[in-house]
């Protein structure tokens, strides 16, 4: 998100495969810088089945190399999927909504959505929906408890709290970006309007190292979304957002322990 031109090239690096997308029971032909990740979320498979189908080891490939994506199923059972998804692990709304050629306020409509947390096996409506109406939360009483009275304590410090007890953990460099300035779109990789949501806690990844839409700890920052990818964001780097530019200067460059929650 951090600029335009940036963003466009991250998103069409992890949608490589998908404009040549191949149909079940077939094989696809690696190109240069196709991904797993990206080829299983062409292909609405998992980067296991693709390693499991391939007898691959690790997550290394090669342009050239011919890959199995999937075994036949019945007409039925193809069409019903057609309609419905089911969540898996790195999957972002953002992207399904792409694989699927709808808009992202059209998935989230479907499927009555808030926010962008979700999890996988979550079955979501990917064709022909209506719009679902999220009821609101009704309002508290003001009359069920007495005030609690002021406390005379010094206010809390803001400081993130402290890191999670689970979660796969890695030291990373952290830099930090801000929505307001000059090419910014405040648009996110997976469609997080950082400009309206100021208050969101947001990270650009490398998605090869921390999935998409992972709800990730971050050392000196607290809990947040790995929402959004970077030209320069390759490997053991993180970008954290910050709405206020000087505080995004101030956060500078450090290395920080992170945590990768779900």
């Amino acid at each position: 998100m951090k600029k335009q031109i940036v963003t466009l090239t991250a998103i069409a690096a992890l949608s490589v495969g998908a404009a040549t997308t191949a149909s079940a029971d077939s094989t696809y032909t690696v190109k240069s810088g196709d991904t797993l990740w990206g080829i299983s979320q062409a292909n609405n498979v998992s980067v296991s089945e693709l390693k499991g189908w391939n007898d691959l080891s690790s997550d290394l490939i090669f342009p050239k190399q011919q890959l199995s994506i999937g075994e036949e199923k019945p007409k039925q059972e193809a069409a019903a999927e057609k309609s419905s998804y089911t969540v898996k692990s790195g999957d972002t709304l953002y992207r399904i909504a792409v694989n699927h050629g709808i808009s992202l306020d059209q998935l989230m409509s479907w499927n009555g959505i808030t926010g962008h947390l979700i999890y996988p096996g979550d079955k979501l409506v990917v064709s022909g929906g209506t719009a679902i109406s999220v009821p609101k939360a009704p309002a508290t009483s003001q009359t069920s408890a007495p005030a609690p009275a002021q406390s005379t304590a010094p206010a809390q410090s803001s400081a993130p709290a402290k890191a999670p007890q689970s979660g796969k953990e890695m030291t990373v460099s952290a830099t930090a970006y801000t929505a307001f300035c000059t090419g910014c779109s405040g648009v996110t990789a997976t469609g997080i309007d950082l400009r309206a949501n100021p208050n969101q806690k947001v990270i650009a990844v490398d998605p090869t190292v921390i999935p998409l839409g992972s709800t990730v700890w971050v050392e000196g920052y607290g809990t947040a979304i790995a929402g959004d990818t970077g030209g320069a964001i390759k490997g053991n780097k993180i970008d954290v957002f910050i709405p206020s530019r000087d505080a995004a200067l101030q956060w500078g460059r450090k290395n920080v322990t992170i945590k990768i929650l779900e």
